[in-house]
């Protein structure tokens, strides 16, 4: 008995353990409803591949092979309950469709090749990083996702009889059509399928994916298929259509078009699980075979699991937190995991990228990023990343001026080689000032000032800038321009041109700090003092009539701004927080008309230029107090462990950013400056393990202390034993710091 006791308590301390690693909290349900945008599928840290369910395809019509009606820009919906696959190739919070293609799909009985045919109900389901599985109610089939970084492994666990394994090159989000298929043997298949057009942006850069599938077990019978633009009826006539062949058994030869897509068929004689590793490339089939087989090759499902989750766990052991509410570290690991899905690499593994405009193929002895969201990530994730991964956040930078190199341009929403030219402003430079600001400066700077310096001056055909000349001239981009949102694109150059000042004072070029520093700032030539809000102006300086601050609110159209009205877009610069006060005729006024952002219900958790709102109040001596309580409250209103556990579009891990941020008790309150300012951080305490090769040490650890005081008094922090003085920090004295006291007032 003392044996066995022993043995049970080595099991349960084990089991015990095992909750409490990082890896465990992660929930990838998290965000698949309440337009998140995110997927449960399997992925792994960076990856070019993921494999998730796709179940935005519904049964509605049968003799319709469109997506459904309502517009969704990711592959997953947690209430749809319908599925038709599992695509290989998905973009994770984002707000527009694309990519969601290469879908295979396990079905059992007669072959079926209509998605809304051989679409099935699913169940018990469950998701964990790098791993999903799902049991298909029609089939009796259960299915196990699982990635390596640009390969995708699919267990299928068939039940005896005739079953079928389904590669449908016609479905998917993109926006592009265009396939080819080949079937090389009774176990691979080989082909490409066109994407682009994110946003409905940039048609004509469309680009292939190509992929290399191999299965575990040789098919019985394989064959293509190419469905007819107009299809009717179901399974008859399978052989032909029309007179157009629509099914070709035992076919090895390239089949190309729309609607197409290839199939293996097994005749099981006992219950048989079969593997399917898709590996895939943006270069060619050969690199798309050679990742399979770098990466996957000669390991099983349950190995390839194993080396994700420990990447998985290595990504998010970089913080360690400590606390009593579960539901915390589940909220908080989990926008980790979001935060390194993109930007994602976009090499192969010999190295080899298409590069963007020249329509050759690079070459990267290090990594190339793809899918740089810039408009979101520019306030609050590339911060992040300095701080957590700076070695990540280094190559992103190189990765951006290599886009220079080949385009001419830096980007500003670059997705696989494609400049999309989604959202406004010039985000580029904002995220290059701050990220050398910060003391990560290996790399090319000068020419990053250069690229910053083009992208703030040439006034023709800038396609980064639109409306520069005007607001070079008069200091704001009028309603007369054409620019949409002239408002918005006015205060995002001006926040680019504080970018470009500040790293122009750090390299000791004081014509261009002086210069780009008062630029920063014409924003103040479109507040009117009347109505206390930033409002269009024409090029004469009349202002636009029929001003209304709250149109543009939930995306409708706003002559003035982007995505949002006048209350969201009054205070985003912050770098100009003390001139907005004296706008505003002195800190009781902001602060009453910031409160009035969040008691009329103004403020929007899912709009970026919102984000640091709950902060500024920590530029208002004596009401610093209410900072802490606006981010809680945000905090516990917004971020869930649950599907809706998201505000709205992660936007490529920026909302999810803001969460760690919060939860740790600080935040990058202005772009392009290295301070933070302080909050009351949810965790008792918080481990921050620093890369030492850029910060010179390994860690550094914050602490929440309680203490007995005026329950209204705001409570500053101690830095190595020492009291704080104020509400903002540098970036250089809180890496140094050896520990970090965060007091807060004792609880009732």
């Amino acid at each position: 008995m003392k044996k066995f006791l022993v043995v049970y308590g080595l099991l349960l301390f084990q089991c015990v353990t095992a909750q409490n690693e990082p890896v465990d909290y992660v929930n990838p349900f998290i965000g698949t409803s309440n337009f998140g945008a995110t997927h449960p599928g399997a992925i792994a840290p960076r990856g070019m591949a993921s494999v998730s369910p796709f179940n935005v395809a519904g049964r509605t019509d049968l003799n319709s092979l469109e997506k459904d009606s309502r517009w969704l820009s990711n592959p997953y919906v947690y209430e749809n309950k319908f599925l038709t696959g599992f695509s290989h190739v998905n973009m994770s919070g984002v707000g527009c469709p694309e990519l969601g293609v290469i879908i295979s799909m396990p079905t059992t009985g007669s072959l079926k090749i209509n998605h809304l045919n051989y679409g099935t109900t699913y169940s018990n389901e469950e998701a964990k990083a790098g791993y999903y599985s799902a049991e298909l109610d029609e089939y009796n089939i259960k299915a196990e996702m699982t990635a390596s970084t640009r390969t995708g492994v699919s267990r299928y666990s068939f039940p005896k009889g005739k079953s079928n394994i389904l590669l449908n090159l016609g479905l998917g989000l993109t926006n592009e059509q265009g396939a080819m298929v080949k079937i090389v043997s009774p176990t691979e298949i080989e082909g490409m399928r066109t994407v682009g057009s994110f946003c409905y942006n940039s048609p004509e850069a469309a680009y292939p994916v190509y992929f290399a599938a191999e299965f575990s077990v040789p098919a019985n019978e394989f064959g293509a298929w190419k469905i007819p633009s107009k299809y009717e009826g179901e399974e008859a006539q399978w052989m032909t259509y029309n007179g157009e062949t629509r099914i070709k058994k035992g076919f090895t030869r390239e089949v190309i078009g729309d609607s197409i897509g290839a199939y293996f068929t097994y005749d099981f004689k006992e219950p048989t699980s079969v593997e399917l590793k898709i590996g895939v490339s943006y270069v060619s089939i050969e690199n798309a075979r050679e990742n399979l087989k770098k990466e996957t090759g000669g390991k099983d499902f349950d190995a390839v699991y194993a080396e994700t989750r420990k990447s998985w766990q290595d990504k998010l052991s970089v913080v360690e937190v400590k606390g009593n509410n579960e539901e915390d570290k589940h909220v908080f690991y989990t926008s980790l995991y979001h935060m390194q899905i993109h930007p994602n690499i976009f090499n192969d593994v010999n190295g080899e990228y298409p590069e963007i405009s020249t329509g050759k193929i690079g070459k990267t002895e290090g990594t190339r990023y793809t899918t740089f969201s810039l408009w979101d990530t520019y306030r609050n994730y590339h911060q992040l990343l300095s701080l957590l991964y700076p070695e990540e956040q280094l190559e992103m930078v190189n990765s951006m001026l290599e886009i220079y190199d080949e385009n001419g341009w830096l980007p500003k929403w670059e997705l696989n080689s494609t400049e999309t030219f989604t959202m406004v402003g010039d985000p580029a430079a904002v995220i290059l000032s701050d990220t050398y600001l910060r003391g990560l400066t290996d790399f090319n700077v000068e020419k990053a000032y250069e690229a910053m310096l083009k992208s703030a001056t040439k006034t023709e055909n800038n396609p980064l800038r639109p409306g520069l000349d005007e607001y070079i001239k008069n200091g704001f981009v009028s309603v007369d321009s054409g620019v949409a949102g002239p408002v918005s694109v006015t205060q995002e150059y001006n926040i680019a041109d504080f970018a470009i000042a500040q790293l122009a004072k750090e390299l000791g070029k004081e014509e261009g700090y002086q210069k780009f520093l008062k630029r920063s700032v014409s924003y103040r030539e479109l507040y009117n003092p009347e109505s206390q809000f930033l409002q269009p102006k024409h090029e004469n300086g009349r202002w636009m009539e029929g001003f209304d601050p709250l149109a543009g609110a939930n995306f409708s159209k706003n002559p003035g701004f982007i995505e949002g009205n006048a209350w969201q877009y009054l205070f985003m610069l912050s770098h100009d927080a003390e001139g907005l006060i004296k706008l505003m005729g002195g800190e009781k006024a902001y602060e009453e008309k910031l409160d009035a952002v969040f008691e009329k219900g103004h403020f929007d958790m899912a709009n970026e230029p919102d984000f640091a709102y709950p902060y500024l109040y920590n530029f208002i001596p004596g009401s610093e107090n209410k900072a802490s309580k606006q981010v809680n409250k945000l905090l516990n209103k917004y971020y869930k462990n649950s599907p809706d556990g998201l505000p709205g579009n992660d936007d490529t891990g920026t909302m999810s950013a803001w969460a760690v941020y919060s939860m740790m008790g600080f935040y990058p309150i202005i772009p392009a400056k290295s301070v933070y300012t302080i909050t009351t951080p949810v965790f008792e305490q918080i481990k921050i393990k620093l890369n030492p090769d850029f910060y010179g040490k390994d860690s550094l650890i914050i602490r929440k202390k309680e203490i007995n005081n005026q329950k209204n008094k705001v409570y500053p922090l101690m830095r190595n034993n020492q009291v704080f003085p104020n509400f903002f920090i540098s970036h250089e004295d809180l890496v140094n710091s050896k520990e970090l006291i965060f007091l807060t007032p004792e609880k009732e």
